[in-house]
């Protein structure tokens, strides 16, 4: 599209544009809350809540896909290694949520995801420039402060699952790049990792360990249906009117939102050594990002 198409573009379509924008990462956002609020507060086990997390977030995007004018069938035949992605990263995400606060999990998770994606663009022989070097240096000092030895250091074992989660759907979204309907292709992902879930679940149902009180299902649900499903049908319908390079400055908004979330509703504290490393890492990012722009 033009610069001359993009100044005659509707006034409403770029209001669309932006409140979808925002409404998915607030949602995003949420997720980290939902989920930490389930497992700290003991109301869900990590394998339940994602099975219901998964589950309930497969049968808003299944509907929702169907809904609309259908995709050719072909389309929700989405590959198994990115149901496996998915599933990988919602359990070590909900496992993660266990040990580590809502703030630092969305940092972490948000840094392995972009961190992920960079590193795959070099495999395919992208090279970065001076100044994206500079930024990943700078992301990467900055998950150095976040975990390094201190008072306020993260739980090691939680903060290790969150990189993995991050590293996990940053494979997810590598996997289903470009192909076909996103909505639809992500439907059946859900439904397709909803299965690994439930396996996952069998062996704490078995030996009676499984939990998953009132709460804790209406946080799973809230996380599934909502938080994931409306918020991924969101985001997609707010990419039609982002260039790529928006849509990835704009996701930094989602880690400093989660944690001022975090704060207001899970009374949890956002100390210095968050919020350094949020810079650094935000920053960073940011950075990388502005450079491979240009």
């Amino acid at each position: 599209m033009t610069t001359s198409a993009l100044t005659r573009a509707p006034a409403g379509a770029s209001l669309a544009t932006a409140g979808l924008t925002a409404l998915s990462l607030v949602l995003f956002a949420a997720n980290s809350l939902l989920c930490r609020a389930a497992l700290a507060g003991e109301h869900a086990d990590a394998a339940s809540f994602t099975a219901v997390r998964l589950g309930s977030g497969a049968a808003v995007l299944v509907l929702l896909a169907r809904g609309r004018a259908g995709p050719p069938p072909g389309e929700w035949a989405a590959p198994w290694r990115a149901a496996f992605a998915l599933f990988t990263y919602a359990i070590a995400f909900s496992l993660a949520y266990r040990r580590i606060t809502a703030g630092t999990g969305a940092l972490l998770l948000f840094a392995a995801v972009q961190l992920t994606m960079i590193g795959a663009g070099w495999r395919r022989g992208e090279r970065p420039r001076a100044l994206e070097w500079a930024g990943l240096a700078a992301a990467a000092a900055g998950l150095v402060v976040l975990t390094g030895p201190g008072l306020a250091r993260p739980d090691s074992a939680g903060a290790l699952l969150m990189l993995a989660a991050g590293a996990a759907w940053g494979v997810y979204s590598l996997v289903g790049l470009g192909r076909g309907d996103a909505l639809a292709r992500n439907a059946a992902s859900f439904a397709r990792a909803t299965p690994m879930a439930l396996i996952a679940l069998a062996p704490s149902a078995i030996a009676d360990a499984a939990r998953l009180d009132a709460a804790g299902a209406a946080l799973a649900l809230a996380s599934g249906a909502v938080a994931s499903g409306c918020g991924y049908t969101a985001w997609y319908a707010a990419l039609r009117g982002l260039s790529p390079s928006r849509a990835a400055i704009v996701q930094l908004a989602v880690p400093p939102l989660a944690a001022a979330g975090a704060v207001l509703a899970l009374g949890e504290r956002f100390g210095v050594r968050l919020a350094v490393a949020s810079l650094l890492v935000l920053g960073g990012i940011a950075l990388a990002f502005a450079a491979r722009r240009r």
